[in-house]
């Protein structure tokens, strides 16, 4: 009775399992190859969307998938691919996941796993380059690796696309406010404060995307347990080692069983101990798969590979910001030196009334003890009145907001 229960026991556990990994790989393979013309028919629905793969060895392939076969591959949640929707404008994003990395830079909107990158199908100019050169890149340096993983390889295009398309903006806009500053600091009138008005929107919208791309960079530098979730090359070799170490053990368990003569009683102990052992085996995996990590939160993870990518185009991108700061800076010295200008004219007639008022000329305002102080006050209301008017002018322009 104890080898019949020993035996049922260690029978059923090795099929579940083996049922459980030949469904994965079949899932696998469906996204790959085999199963690529029934998704082709799912994307025809309602919910498909055009994807571009691009795998390890450079070679694309564009895809018609919904949103649910990408969340089932990469295993991510709706809130995650939500972020890569062309319908809603979201800020710059970049999410270290347990088997992706979520990528949000500008145009550039894609899903970066351990082995390829599904990108979001456009035909604009980012998304193109993109592609040819991440191809080109991956076919260039197959014999020849540079020591970076497949995801940072992807993602580090993807940071020197978006920083590089930035500061180039930042340049040719630049190029235009200066100009046009210098212009209006010389003769103020409703064309220049016009340009100056619809130069200073594109300004302030440019500095708050270049500020989104340069704060997310700099969040993922001061968080070593976001960086360490996105090495995800070395988490699936891990787990990839874990499993055929415990294919390992489980088939050793079974060989000793196996090869035991029929009439040996099989202790009760042991059985128990075997169970005991894939248990614990089952259990690591799932927590293996749940927190992976965990180890490298606690600093044993090196992370200095990722950190050094983001430092070198967190510069680029701050050096970008500054130039849009300064620019910024210089607009806000003018609208300043409006205000003074305007402040110093009131206080010219002010200046004026009372100098006339205090050479010696006969009237009868000093016949009247308090006549020149009612003076100075009135002169001092109507000064007020038309600096007042200034900025209702200033105001109505649209010149800066009062």
């Amino acid at each position: 009775m104890a080898e019949e229960t020993g035996v049922s026991v260690f029978t059923d556990i090795p099929e579940s399992t083996s049922t459980r990994l030949n469904t994965d790989v079949q899932a696998n393979s469906n996204f790959h190859g085999s199963g690529l013309p029934g998704l082709k028919r799912r994307g025809q629905g309602h919910g498909s969307r055009s994807w571009i793969k691009i795998d390890e060895h450079g070679d694309s392939k564009i895809l018609e998938l919904d949103k649910a076969t990408v969340m089932r591959h990469c295993a991510l949640p709706a809130r995650d691919l939500r972020l890569l929707d062309p319908k809603f404008i979201y800020p710059s994003t970049i999410l270290g996941r347990e088997q992706a990395i979520v990528v949000n830079l500008e145009q550039i909107r894609c899903v970066i796993t351990a082995e390829e990158v599904i990108l979001m199908n456009s035909l604009d100019a980012c998304v193109l380059q993109y592609e040819s050169e991440l191809c080109k890149r991956l076919q260039t340096n197959k014999d020849q690796p540079d020591g970076l993983p497949f995801e940072f390889r992807a993602l580090e295009l993807a940071l020197e696309l978006t920083c590089l398309s930035l500061d180039a903006q930042a340049k040719e806009l630049e190029l235009e406010v200066y100009p046009v500053l210098d212009e209006l600091a010389s003769s103020i009138n409703t064309l220049n404060l016009e340009r100056v008005r619809r130069l200073k929107g594109q300004l302030l919208a440019l500095t708050q995307r270049v500020q989104k791309v340069c704060d997310e960079i700099e969040h993922l530098m001061d968080d070593d347990g976001d960086m360490a979730e996105m090495y995800l090359t070395e988490k699936k070799q891990r787990k990839e080692d874990f499993l055929s170490n415990d294919l390992y053990d489980q088939a050793d368990i079974f060989g000793k069983i196996r090869g035991a003569p029929r009439s040996a009683p099989v202790s009760p102990v042991s059985s128990t101990t075997g169970v005991q052992k894939l248990q614990r085996a089952f259990s690591n995996l799932s927590s293996s798969k749940h927190g992976s990590v965990s180890a490298s939160s606690n600093g044993q993870e090196n992370i200095d590979q990722l950190e050094m990518l983001l430092e070198a185009y967190f510069v680029v991108i701050d050096s970008a910001l500054n130039k849009l700061s300064s620019g910024n800076v210089q607009n806000q010295l003018i609208q300043f030196e409006l205000l003074l200008t305007a402040a110093t004219f009131v206080a010219a007639i002010f200046a004026m009334v009372t100098a006339v008022f205090g050479m010696n000329l006969k009237t009868t305002v000093f016949n009247d003890p308090d006549g020149f102080n009612w003076t100075l006050i009135i002169t001092g209301l109507f000064c007020l009145i038309v600096y007042i008017a200034f900025l209702i002018y200033f105001k109505h322009k649209k010149l800066f907001p009062l």
